[in-house]
């Protein structure tokens, strides 16, 4: 028997739409060694917990946990506490320091010599525990963003996890130009325990970020990064860049000191960056791996076999689902996330802490849906089809879930 679901189009109007069955996914049963990978994972809230808008999270620890177990059993790494966890959309510092703990306590029971706990788990280190409309331009300004980085990175240092330096809301605002950010950086960099991840978030994901490395000028700003990175490179592992944009990623990479990896942010066009250009290649550290975890293991599979145009077209064909989640307004890209893994079946209900289910409209989800079977990532058809229609009838769309026989 085939099973289909009634879609509505933008329209009105219902179309059937046929599953398709999971792609031919499976798992690693070596360590993969071709590129470094850490998808970045959300949190699931409690479903009956009071997770509106300014609200404390109220997380669903077990559901959040095993999404994460989950992850590791495809091979990648989980980058946590990140944008994709909600830093600065519902996840406050309280939750943030509590899911870096119960993380890295997960990571350490399957932790080896060879795939260790800073290998399953980098974790973000920002400042948001500061309200940025709160702290003031100038020396006092600056000497509190340190404080707040100088609190973030002891807890994740304590917790075994590596360490990625988010960027900061409040640096964005106090800092005066390149130098401030040289010389804040530069402290934090020179008092790690051992090399870190530097993080470039763009505008695109977080409008408070303007600005940023001094210059809202993209070349005059990188070329700050790079002064900052070839200045401490010992303490940098690699840098994050989400800029969305391949050629700058793909000089910048080129550009970096030896033994400086460049993970990729880029949720657009992360299968030519990860495939490479045939001098250099991006490891990845991406939300939409969170989403495509079975594909992208897979992917890199391939890639450790020698099987390189096979791993590069099983990439191309998550790239439309992944441009979709992300599409403007980026930011609210982590609706996407939490909505496909509902329809997976990674937790109970649709919802999200601060209310951010509320992201994105019945239209995009529904394409969500649609770009989801195409790619053979509803890993589980007859629940993700059961648990749209059901969505869909109680968003006042008639949709139903029909069996058919096999042709």
């Amino acid at each position: 028997m085939t099973l289909s679901i009634t879609l509505p189009l933008a329209t009105g109007e219902l179309e059937a739409l046929a599953l398709n069955p999971t792609g031919p996914w499976h798992k690693p049963t070596e360590l993969i060694t071709s590129r470094k990978v850490y998808a970045a994972a959300h949190v699931t809230p409690k479903v009956l917990g009071n997770n509106v808008p300014g609200a404390p999270a109220d997380i669903d620890w077990d559901a959040t946990l095993a999404f994460r177990r989950e992850l590791w059993s495809w091979g990648v790494g989980i980058a946590d506490a990140m944008d994709t966890a909600q830093r600065g959309m519902g996840l406050d510092w309280a939750a943030t320091q509590e899911l870096i703990n119960r993380s890295a306590a997960e990571a350490a029971l399957i932790a080896t010599p060879e795939r260790t706990v800073r290998d399953l788990l980098a974790c973000g280190a920002g400042t948001d525990q500061l309200d940025p409309a709160t702290v003031e331009p100038g020396e006092a300004g600056l000497a509190a963003v340190l404080a707040a980085y100088r609190e973030q990175i002891a807890v994740v240092e304590a917790s075994g996890a590596k360490v990625i330096i988010m960027a900061s809301r409040a640096l964005a605002r106090v800092a005066s130009g390149p130098a401030d950010y040289l010389a804040l950086y530069g402290t934090l960099l020179s008092e790690v325990k051992e090399p870190v991840v530097l993080h470039w978030l763009g505008t695109m994901f977080d409008p408070a970020l303007a600005g940023y490395w001094g210059s809202d000028d993209v070349a005059a700003a990188t070329a700050t990064f790079q002064q900052l990175i070839e200045a401490h490179a010992a303490k940098v592992d690699g840098v994050k860049v989400s800029l969305l944009d391949a050629g700058h990623e793909v000089a910048l990479r080129a550009s970096l000191p030896e033994g400086v990896r460049l993970y990729t942010g880029d949720d657009f066009n992360y299968p030519e960056l990860i495939d490479g250009d045939g001098s250099h290649y991006s490891d990845a550290l991406l939300g939409i791996f969170a989403a495509i975890a079975p594909a992208a293991s897979t992917a890199l599979q391939k890639y450790d076999a020698g099987q390189p145009a096979e791993a590069r077209a099983i990439l191309d064909s998550t790239r439309d689902l992944g441009l979709h989640i992300f599409e403007a307004p980026t930011y609210y890209y982590k609706t996407g996330i939490a909505f496909l893994a509902w329809l997976n079946g990674y937790q109970a209900g649709f919802q999200m802490i601060g209310g951010l289910h509320s992201g994105r409209d019945l239209n995009h989800l529904v394409k969500l849906f649609r770009l989801a079977n195409t790619a053979q990532l509803l890993l589980n058809p007859e629940l993700a089809a059961t648990r749209m229609a059901g969505f869909l009838n109680a968003a006042g769309v008639e949709s139903a879930v029909l069996e058919g026989a096999d042709a």
